[in-house]
């Protein structure tokens, strides 16, 4: 598909034929967007070269989604794009050669990605052609007989690019030897680099705001909505991205709520209301989170006491074997607290950030991670999140915060208090 400098094109932009293939235009040139430098790429790009030889591949595709599980995941992580019009956005990665971002849009769209991404070949996917268009990097990179890796687009729930685009491959590359390629990513992020963490740090630093955004805005009279615009724009005004916001809120002398809500809704604010949520604020690829309780007036003795001998000392337990060295299998271990004090919990206490929630995931009696992870190393992140929850099973606090794993203490990514807030 050829392509039409700007100087040609300027007086027939209505064309939709030569819009859509247009470069080199001045549009975006005053654009300011913060990029990792050159050799945090070359990082990345040897790291994954690596793992690609071990598996004896010759190129990778390499997707990235706006979804949870996702939020751009390999794509983002070689480009710094990241992508909200599509399903995925493609990056084909070869072992030898130059990288193509494949973009979903043409026309001014493409153009300002040209802008931020850090793979200077950035073609349109024209109209959701994808694998047309990586076909044609493919053979422009001698590789109609290499043996290709295809990477997860979701790697939580395991779904690889849509069954249209790999039919599409497989029709105009007979001869590659096509494979799917599990968990691949994870390994080269579960621990962080310096620049990596940077980001984690300003993504914790979005939370404490959002956080200190809904607490200023709960009041009487106020939806569970609004507490959502609240949290979300305070992300937003700090250049971040939302990736989540779980906002619920019950009575506390009736209360009927174990977790936040993951759809927060019209319900309205009363005085003697407790707000539970989680919060995830994204920066650049990498997310943290957190969540702690808001009253709404003086909360009962009974709250106040499942806060101060159950919900905080269950997470400083927790915070106190996060070291470098420690095995999971402690930290499951640790959840055995809520039991003994006659109460319970859900059932997942800690989970790991390599781009969002991930590996290892530790539960009230079983660990999943990776071999490489099982035992805490500096560079990792975990969310640190014990839910305790009553006896009878009608009330919970959801209590969390994110941490970086270090060669002592944790460090905690955000400066929002470990108290029961009362507003």
């Amino acid at each position: 598909m050829p392509s039409y400098s700007f100087s040609e094109i300027r007086g027939r932009l209505d064309d939709w034929r030569v819009f859509n293939n247009m470069v080199d235009s001045p549009y975006y040139r005053d654009a300011v967007y913060e990029k990792f430098s050159d050799a945090e790429y070359e990082r990345r790009y040897a790291a994954l070269r690596s793992k690609m030889r071990e598996r004896g591949l010759d190129c990778a595709i390499v997707p990235g989604g706006p979804n949870h599980w996702s939020f751009g995941g390999g794509m983002l992580w070689l480009s710094g794009h990241w992508e909200w019009h599509a399903v995925a956005n493609y990056v084909v990665f070869p072992l030898e050669g130059e990288p193509s971002l494949i973009y979903s849009m043409g026309g001014t769209h493409i153009e300002a990605t040209r802008r931020e991404s850090a793979i200077k070949d950035v073609r349109q996917s024209r109209g959701g052609r994808f694998a047309e268009v990586m076909t044609e990097c493919i053979k422009e990179l001698g590789l109609e007989r290499g043996k290709i890796g295809i990477l997860e687009v979701d790697p939580r729930f395991h779904d690889h690019l849509p069954v249209n685009q790999y039919n599409a491959l497989k029709e105009a590359l007979p001869d590659v030897t096509f494979s799917f390629e599990s968990g691949f990513m994870h390994e080269l992020v579960y621990k962080k680099s310096h620049e990596e963490l940077q980001c984690i740090r300003k993504a914790g630093k979005l939370c404490e705001a959002a956080m200190e955004a809904l607490a200023a805005r709960c009041k009487p009279g106020v939806t569970e909505y609004q507490l959502k615009a609240a949290a979300a724009s305070a992300i937003l005004e700090g250049g971040g991205d939302v990736d989540f916001t779980i906002i619920g809120s019950t009575p506390m002398n009736h209360p009927a709520m174990i977790f936040g809500n993951p759809r927060p809704s019209g319900r309205v604010l009363n005085n003697g209301d407790i707000v539970i949520m989680e919060l995830a604020a994204g920066y650049r690829g990498y997310s943290a989170q957190i969540g702690s309780p808001i009253c709404i007036g003086d909360p009962p003795t009974e709250i106040l006491r499942f806060f101060d001998d159950i919900v905080l000392p269950g997470f400083e337990k927790m915070v106190s074997l996060a070291r470098a060295g420690r095995h999971l299998n402690e930290l499951v271990e640790a959840a055995c607290f809520y039991r003994a004090k006659g109460v319970q919990s859900r059932p997942i206490h800690i989970h790991g950030i390599d781009f969002v929630s991930s590996e290892p995931h530790i539960f009230t009696d079983h660990v999943q991670a990776e071999e490489y992870e099982h035992v805490l190393q500096p560079g990792m992140v975990l969310v640190i999140e014990p839910n305790a929850v009553t006896a009878d099973g009608m009330f919970g606090i959801f209590f969390g915060h994110t941490f970086i794993i270090t060669e002592g203490e944790p460090e905690c990514v955000d400066g929002y208090p470990w108290d029961l807030t009362i507003v």
